[in-house]
């Protein structure tokens, strides 16, 4: 079973579908009962979606045996901050690596853009992102934001890589 993690623009098919069920999964747990289409929709609007593209960052899209399944993003803050969001993989291929695979794909990006520093923000009852990010180098630090859905926030530290 192997994975190909690329970069693809965040409105292409495969993107689009991806970002609609990270949406849908994240609103469903907030609101402890299925998303209706409406407010996936409505959720998508004005998302910041334009953001995940050069020069202001990049979106990232894993294939897992040929299928579309996780996906993430990156959007640059200032010119050494940048930010992970959208970080998600479908149920059926979790547990492969997957997120281990995003979040280098974004870092190796990150550091390409000169950036030194990812934060993040996520909510409290993602439990799997913030063991994720927490397994993979990413400390929890105080409030970086007053996001309304922002509960924790993580950051980690970039050294360049060797040439």
């Amino acid at each position: 079973m192997t994975w190909i993690i690329t970069t693809e623009h965040p409105r292409t098919p495969d993107a689009t579908t991806l970002r609609r069920d990270y949406y849908d999964e994240v609103a469903s747990r907030y609101w402890n009962r299925p998303a209706t289409q409406a407010e996936i929709d409505e959720g998508l609007t004005d998302d910041g979606t334009e953001l995940l593209v050069p020069p202001t960052g990049t979106f990232v899209v894993g294939r897992y045996e040929g299928k579309p399944s996780a996906c993430a993003g990156l959007v640059l803050l200032e010119p050494e901050v940048g930010e992970l969001t959208r970080v998600f993989v479908r149920p059926e291929a979790r547990g492969t690596g997957a997120g281990g695979l995003l979040l280098a794909a974004v870092e190796r990006t990150a550091r390409a853009y000169g950036v030194r520093r990812i934060q993040l923000d996520t909510r409290g009852d993602l439990v799997e992102a913030r063991g994720l990010y927490a397994k993979h180098g990413y400390r929890e630090v105080e409030a970086l934001n007053s996001k309304q859905y922002a509960e924790h926030w993580f950051v980690k530290d970039l050294t360049p890589e060797a040439p």
